[in-house]
């Protein structure tokens, strides 16, 4: 999204509710559609006037990207208002185009495109699809997405195209934002965090991703921990934050309190992978392993038909960060995962056998109540027999930040047990003890 002489914009002074108006703005994710280049004209009307009525009406703050994209034949407009204020102004528009479309026979048909950044999209087409078939059940509409492979380094955003009548493509407008608006909100919390979680890392300066890829959409800004200054780099992979529940703030682990501890992580990346990984004569694992400051090693394979390979990871936490982002972010960037699929992958810790019953707590308790949090998978397989330093493995199975917030709360599970054992094994005897 463009901002100053790039772009029109039209609203009402207290349309987005008086002084808070800037905070909402930032919290609320505002509408987005494409729509014809020739139905701009008629949207803005004689002097203005059409899109002033739009804007009073819904009490919305219209962006029209005129001059972005010059000689485009699709135009973005950005709609900032309430759910209600956005889709009542997306009717209107709809309506305008619709007579404009029947008053000139330009087109035969126009369709709701609405925009969305990637990082959403997987949420609203749901597992299998479901969520985006039950909206076209509901509402009678043919919907339809953009691939993956359309997305550019400047273009992080999918175009969902609903295909219906104007009362159709309303009702599917309201269902389609309701789903990318509950995926945004708990991004949005899962940042500030995660943030919190990683106490005074600054994420925007890590440049984990090696392509420009936003943590949210373009046009949102962050309350709380994290601001995206103005001349903000995009670095954050788009899928890496879905379903993403960070832990607590109160007693959670920070990447700088960690120190320079070493820590191996073993994480495992599909075999067709493992040549993008590597690069050319390996320069890009050289330069990723010098970026993050951590040791890569990608082991043999146990078989020639082996579907995944173990990446080896040794470093401090804020190099596992550095290192695990980037290769999350390279496998989504070079397609090894679908348009419909997230990033997930399966990565390996071990922890000493001694504190793998704190890890799974009574019953179960403190592993599902870490699943919960972070919405990564957490297995600590059982009866393993501990290698010959006593430790054994756990699974993490999850979205990028889904993994990194269990693999600190895991290990900050540990440091306790460690702590409470050093200080059994230092405690004074009572006076009772010495007497015996």
């Amino acid at each position: 999204m463009v901002t100053g002489s790039q772009e029109q914009e039209f609203g009402q002074p207290g349309a987005m509710g008086g002084p808070q108006g800037p905070r909402q703005r930032q919290q609320e994710l505002p509408l987005r559609i494409l729509v014809p280049t020739q139905f701009v004209g008629a949207i803005i009307g004689k002097e203005g006037l059409t899109i002033k009525n739009i804007t009073k009406q819904t009490q919305s703050k219209v962006d029209i990207h005129r001059k972005e994209n010059a000689g485009a034949t699709e135009k973005a407009i950005t709609i900032h208002s309430s759910k209600e204020g956005c889709s009542q102004a997306c009717r209107m528009i709809l309506e305008i185009m619709e007579k404009e479309a029947n008053d000139t026979k330009i087109v035969e048909e126009v369709p709701l495109k609405i925009l969305a950044h990637n990082s959403l999209v997987g949420r609203l087409i749901g597992k299998e699809g479901r969520n985006l078939k039950k909206i076209e059940q509901d509402t009678g509409t043919k919907i339809t997405i953009s691939a993956l492979q359309d997305l550019t380094v400047y273009n992080q955003e999918r175009t969902i195209t609903v295909r219906g009548g104007v009362d159709e493509c309303c009702k599917a407008e309201v269902e389609i934002m309701k789903k990318l608006r509950e995926a945004h909100e708990n991004d949005v919390a899962s940042v500030n965090q995660q943030t919190n979680m990683m106490a005074g890392l600054n994420l925007s300066a890590l440049g984990i991703f090696s392509s420009g890829m936003s943590v949210l959409p373009p046009a949102s800004g962050l309350r709380g921990s994290l601001s995206t200054p103005a001349n903000y780099s995009p670095l954050l992979g788009p899928s890496i934050m879905g379903g993403l529940y960070g832990v607590p703030s109160s007693g959670a682990l920070s990447l700088q309190q960690a120190g320079g501890e070493q820590e191996v992580v073993y994480l495992f990346i599909p075999t067709p992978a493992v040549g993008a990984l590597i690069g050319k004569k390996g320069q890009h694992i050289k330069e990723l392993a010098h970026f993050a400051g951590a040791s890569i090693k990608i082991a043999a394979p146990e078989s020639p038909d082996e579907p995944e390979r173990m990446v080896i990871i040794t470093g401090p936490p804020e190099a596992q960060f550095k290192a695990q982002g980037r290769i999350y972010g390279k496998l989504k960037e070079e397609n090894f995962f679908t348009a419909k699929e997230e990033v997930k992958l399966e990565a390996h810790i071990k922890v000493p056998s001694t504190a793998a019953g704190r890890v799974i707590g009574k019953g179960g308790k403190t592993v599902n109540e870490l699943q919960n949090l972070t919405s990564a998978e957490v297995i600590v397989p059982r009866d393993q027999t501990p290698d010959e330093n006593d430790d054994v493995f756990v699974k993490i199975i999850g979205h990028f930040f889904a993994s990194q917030t269990a693999q600190r709360k895991i290990r900050e599970i540990v440091q306790q047990v460690k702590q409470q054992e050093r200080k059994h094994q230092q405690m004074p005897q009572t006076p009772s003890e010495q007497s015996n």
